[in-house]
């Protein structure tokens, strides 16, 4: 959806009642982004299990889409809320386009999986067994499955005046059968559920014997096979799986809430009984039995999905893991060649120069190195770091805690409300807090999304800082998935400025000053305003004028207006944004001069990049945690940070950025028409991959 209204500016090519604005809608563009994971899914240029694994990513967005999107519409809907956005829509219309736009999606991701993943995989001794196909050693063997390993833990539950609908849990695979009196043809049908505890495995690889091909079967085929077990004197008629999804979202009033990490706790607890926003249900399902569901469920049944095919495609992350190599992306380990590599000088290096690694091409392991040694160093006397998604298992929060204990002064900001990942942070809170680690919460109303270490050294009479600036989390795990910038540095334009951001964060300050960080909600917002129009104005006056800016997410209004006025002025303008974009590009007169790229690949592209040309100066290059929308500039904590040493702002513009741009293999374009195209490359070999150039030259650096 385009939405177009007057703008603020005149254009030289229009008049001024035919200039307009327009931009995209937010839910509709995330939409769009699901469809080109599920594209990569169907590309044969991916190898077998890499294409089931974007398939499940295609579950798992939508799962999120629903739980946090889809459900803030609902309730603005249900308030009477009939607010326009920028796009003109209103939360009705927006449910209704979404509706449309996902059953669309969800029935090509179901014969993806159905009519290319599955012939493919059986073509390549991977085979899923249904009912009517289970050899009769096979039945034999589920059914002793069913008894030893599923049967035990299964709790049917009747539906009927004396048993109340249950209370089913968010996303939990769950199966509704119907069964029959035997004796008494003429009784009702009686309805009953089987819910499915997480703990038992979602895929069953079947093995009567260890030859031949590999077979699973999904836990939900074994449970309709073998449920009439669960009710002796009953016949099974139907069986059916089905999910149900709820809304998700934290409702947690910072400055009404005494203790955060209580309040969260008790809000994680009622996520399970969140109101329901899409129920998801095996097709051939009875009439009955759906209605009665969605009666339940206080559901419509444009928020119902049947599925011809297994409930819940995440599951099958778990067989892209198996082993069958030749299946999956040649093996590549992230190359650990930089000058950090000898840790015993890490700080001795830090002191002559600054550092940059691009992972997960460049190894994660010297930012966990920085911390571990930070933490053993008697010379170091104090460790501050922020903590979004730390993951489990985290070797940085194992060196907080070892730092704490060798006595050093600690502080950990540790944001409990990372979405979908709060139960872990709540548990390394308590653990960081055991240890005797300073652990604070950031500022109230804001998430503290910024990706900070700062170092304090005591080297003869001088107290030298040392930090390091970041684009993704500190989680090992990610790190070899996402493609994030790593900045090292001890100078002290910007070691100050990172001790005044912690001193921010868990102190009191209303307003604090940054000489060369941009920080949200602070200066971001107007610093990122102000190199737009000095780039419109160096246009206006004839010089060069470019903006390069790569990030995961563009919606802000004002900065999209913004950069529409930039290009009027002449400003060549390239967007590189993996998700959502409510930007128009290519529209005469007003965004003729914007081009917006996609690149979703093997790595999930996550480095926020901005490049301003700045005419009659040295370019302007920054990085850092913060996408171009409402909430990252004023409802969260960001920092973006300025590249300052010239050797390494001129590698991350010629070999990080330029290759992005010529990236053909992919890449999409997206259209003022609202479509992502694939870039076309000029011939055969002009086809482009910028990921596997970074693995290839990170491979070249290791070999050298």
């Amino acid at each position: 959806m385009v939405k177009r209204t007057t703008s603020l500016k005149k254009s030289k090519r229009q008049s001024p009642a035919e200039t307009q604005y327009a931009y995209f809608n937010r839910e509709l563009s995330w939409l769009a982004f699901d469809r080109r994971v599920l594209n990569q899914a169907r590309s044969t240029r991916h190898p077998l299990l890499e294409r089931v694994r974007f398939l499940s990513i295609v579950s798992s967005n939508l799962d999120e889409f629903f739980e946090i999107r889809v459900a803030g519409l609902m309730q603005q809907m249900d308030s009477g809320m009939k607010d326009l956005g920028p796009d003109g829509l209103s939360p009705r219309e927006q449910l209704r386009r979404i509706h449309s736009v996902v059953a669309s999606l969800v029935e090509d991701q179901y014969r993806c999986w159905q009519n290319e993943l599955l012939p493919a995989l059986h073509k390549n001794g991977v085979e899923f067994r249904s009912l009517k196909d289970l050899t009769s050693n096979e039945l034999n063997w589920i059914k002793a499955y069913f008894k030893e390993q599923i049967y035990p833990i299964l709790t049917p539950l009747a539906l009927d005046q004396s048993h109340p609908f249950p209370q089913l849990g968010n996303k939990t695979l769950n199966v509704i059968v119907s069964l029959e009196n035997p004796e008494d043809s003429e009784a009702s049908k009686l309805i009953a559920i089987l819910p499915v505890p997480r703990i038992l495995p979602r895929l069953v690889p079947i093995s009567p014997s260890k030859t031949g091909p590999e077979r699973y079967i999904f836990l939900s085929e074994i449970i309709k096979l073998c449920a009439e077990e669960l009710f002796p004197g009953f016949k099974l008629k139907t069986a059916h799986a089905f999910r149900v999804t709820r809304n998700s979202d934290l409702y947690i009033d910072d400055e009404e809430s005494e203790n955060l990490l209580k309040k969260i706790e008790e809000e994680l607890r009622n996520i399970r009984r969140g109101a329901a926003v899409r129920l998801e249900i095996e097709d051939g399902v009875e009439d009955s039995i759906f209605s009665t569901l969605c009666n339940h469920l206080n559901l419509s049944h444009e928020y119902v999905f049947r599925l011809k095919g297994p409930i819940n495609l995440l599951r099958l992350q778990s067989l892209a893991d198996i082993d069958r190599p030749e299946l999956k992306y040649k093996a590549f380990s992230p190359v650990n060649v930089s000058a950090l590599k000898d840790t015993s000088e890490l700080f001795n290096t830090l002191r002559e120069q600054d550092v940059l690694l691009h992972h997960p091409y460049d190894s994660f392991t010297p930012v966990i190195d920085f911390v571990e040694q930070a933490a053993r160093d008697p010379q170091v006397f104090a460790i501050k770091q922020t903590l979004y998604r730390a993951g489990g298992d985290s070797p940085i929060i194992r060196a907080l805690i070892e730092a704490s204990r060798n006595g050093k002064q600690v502080t950990a900001l540790v944001e409990l409300k990372a979405r979908f990942d709060e139960a872990n942070n709540i548990q390394w809170a308590k653990q960081l807090e055991e240890a005797g680690v300073h652990v604070v919460y950031g500022l109230i109303g804001h998430k503290t999304h910024c990706k900070l270490c700062l170092v304090v050294r005591q080297e003869g009479k001088v107290m030298r800082h040392y930090a390091h600036l970041g684009t993704g989390n500190y989680n090992h795990r990610t790190a070899r998935l996402y493609t994030d910038l790593s900045y090292f540095t001890s100078a002290s334009a910007l070691t100050k400025d990172i001790g005044q951001m912690f001193n921010a964060l868990t102190g009191l300050g209303r307003s604090p000053s940054f000489s060369k960080l941009l920080v949200a909600p602070y200066n971001l917002h107007k610093k990122i305003a102000g190199l737009i129009a000095r780039e419109t104005a160096n246009a206006k006056a004839g010089k060069p004028a470019r903006i390069v800016a790569k990030m995961n997410a563009l919606v802000d209004k004002a900065m999209i207006d913004a950069l529409y006025v930039a290009s009027e002025a002449g400003v060549k303008i390239d967007l590189i944004i993996r998700g959502i974009c409510c930007l128009v590009p290519g529209m005469p007169g007003l965004s003729e001069n914007i081009s917006v790229r996609s690149i979703v690949g093997r790595f999930l592209e996550h480095a926020r990049i901005f490049y301003f040309h700045n005419s009659g100066a040295e370019p302007l290059l920054y990085a850092g945690s913060a996408d171009w929308m409402p909430r990252n500039f004023f409802r969260r904590v960001e920092v973006v940070f300025p590249i300052l040493d010239p050797q390494i702002k001129t590698r991350v513009i010629k070999e990080i950025i330029e290759p992005e741009l010529s990236d053909t293999q992919n890449t999409s374009e997206l259209k003022h028409s609202g479509a992502y195209l694939p870039v076309t490359p000029s011939s055969s070999k002009s086809q482009f991959s910028s990921q596997e150039y970074f693995i290839k030259s990170a491979q070249l650096k290791s070999r050298a």
